[in-house]
């Protein structure tokens, strides 16, 4: 560990103690009680629809690999891996799923370090697929992050990354909330119980509407890369620092860095809009 991302991460724990960042690995230690193969089958399948290459022999960087399940998924489907996160629970999650899957695998490595570290990240060298889903709006610097990040995907390889979607007013407003939730025990009890329902009632009426009942709408969440929704609400109330960015602000700044659009899915609403790019010219 470099003395930079020493830093970062003193800092970053710091932060939780002001109440100023949410404990992402705490969640994704909960998460880790539900994992079962369906689960696991789900992540694989998510990777496989939005990745045009087979993993068989590449090297896959996962920068933030919270759970480890998509580490995990990688490593099934052949790839070498390179896993890191800068939360402690998180970096403990994924070490788990090694534990458990693949222990003293030489070709799965997972390590504690902070994306915003740049002699941290450029230790890994160059990966032919770099993923980060989820994870570079919330540390604080997110297009410091990305640039960090874009640069260790080879020429000719792929960067798959997934942003929350910029909603304006409403995106502001949400920020105020996580803020109130990660402040103190009592924010945290009055966030989810007023907000919870507000995106879980209209979740269920609207599967309602579509002829789809309570355990119909839950398992077919899971099959969402093998996710769950309670988990991924926590996570989304929760989940501080929080910036967000328009799908064309992204195109803008990864094609200024080399990449061309290979695949992209985008809401209109709460969520993250998900990017797929080639890197077609040198950095």
């Amino acid at each position: 560990m470099t003395d930079s991302t020493a830093d970062t991460i003193s800092s970053q724990e710091r932060e939780v103690r002001l109440g100023e960042r949410f404990e992402f690995g705490k969640n994704w230690r909960s998460f880790l009680e539900t994992l079962d193969g369906e689960r696991i089958q789900r992540a694989q399948e998510s990777l496989a629809e939005m990745l045009p290459v087979d993993l068989r022999g590449l090297r896959f960087l996962d920068a933030g690999s919270g759970s480890g399940l998509m580490s995990l998924a990688a490593r099934n489907m052949g790839a070498r891996v390179l896993s890191f996160d800068f939360d402690p629970d998180s970096v403990g999650c994924t070490a788990e799923l090694k534990r458990r899957y693949y222990p003293d695998d030489s070709d799965w490595s997972v390590s504690r370090g902070s994306v915003l570290d740049p002699d941290f990240v450029s230790g890994f060298g160059s990966a032919d697929v770099v993923y980060s889903w989820g994870v570079l709006h919330h540390t604080g610097s997110m297009w410091k992050a990305l640039d960090i990040l874009q640069k260790r995907v080879e020429v000719g390889g792929l960067l798959f990354i997934a942003l929350y979607n910029d909603q304006g007013r409403a995106s502001d407003w949400w920020r105020r909330i996580k803020k109130v939730y990660c402040g103190s025990k009592g924010g945290r009890a009055a966030v989810c119980t007023v907000f919870f329902p507000l995106l879980f009632l209209p979740w269920l009426a609207d599967n309602a509407l579509r002829g789809k009942g309570p355990v119909r709408a839950l398992r077919e969440y899971k099959r969402k890369r093998g996710m769950s929704i309670f988990h991924d609400y926590r996570d989304w109330l929760g989940g501080y620092p929080f910036e967000v960015a328009r799908p064309e602000e992204v195109l803008d700044f990864l094609r200024a860095r080399g990449f061309e659009l290979r695949r992209m899915k985008t809401t209109n609403r709460l969520g993250c809009n998900e990017f797929v790019f080639d890197r077609v010219a040198s950095r």
